[in-house]
């Protein structure tokens, strides 16, 4: 097991550098927008179809 993590350690550091493009960055953002919007439509779609659930 410990060889195996040392091999991956190996090639993470032999891995170059690649900056983040943006439009990466926007479809993140996007999508970090979007996950947050739906859980709170559907809690309050939930409260509503079903009300007193406790």
């Amino acid at each position: 097991m410990t060889d195996n993590k040392a091999k991956i350690a190996d090639e993470l550091r032999k891995m170059e550098y690649e900056p983040i493009l943006p439009a990466e960055i926007a479809l993140v953002k996007w999508s970090i927008c979007l996950g947050v919007g739906l859980l709170v439509v559907f809690y309050f779609l939930s409260q509503w179809l079903f009300p007193g659930g406790h």
